[in-house]
């Protein structure tokens, strides 16, 4: 007869199971000081630090850049435009404590097929988050 297996341990491999779902799929990590990488997920450890592949940092401009602009663009503009800049980082290890966001980026190639719904596409939505 076997042992019924604890509700912890169910949600444990349920969590182990998405985690391996999300391996080489394209992250975009938001850290606390508003940079976000973006790379291949390769892994996570248990102080969920985050190893991405192939990774982007981007930021946003710095408040003297912000300020510079703004002068340059002068005192009648109502806005001023600014993209972020972005630099390629490789192999990176985001720590666990300063992730403030995690989203999966997926494609409609990507996406799994879920069992048909009565009336659905079988087709899951994409996950974000």
């Amino acid at each position: 007869m076997e042992q019924p297996v604890c509700k912890d341990e169910e949600k444990e491999q349920e969590a182990r199971d998405y985690l391996s779902s999300l391996l080489n799929k394209s992250l975009r990590i938001t850290s606390t000081d508003g940079r976000v990488f973006w790379g291949q997920f390769k892994c996570i450890d248990p102080d969920r630090n985050i190893v991405l592949a192939q990774t982007y940092e981007y930021r946003h401009p710095s408040p003297q850049k912000r300020l510079e602009a703004a002068q340059k663009a002068g005192a009648g503009a109502d806005k001023v435009s600014m993209g972020m800049t972005s630099r390629f980082l490789g192999l990176v290890v985001v720590p666990g404590e300063h992730i403030v966001k995690i989203e999966v980026e997926e494609f409609a190639s990507q996406m799994r097929k879920a069992p048909a719904a009565p009336g659905g596409s079988g087709v899951s939505a994409p996950t974000h988050g």
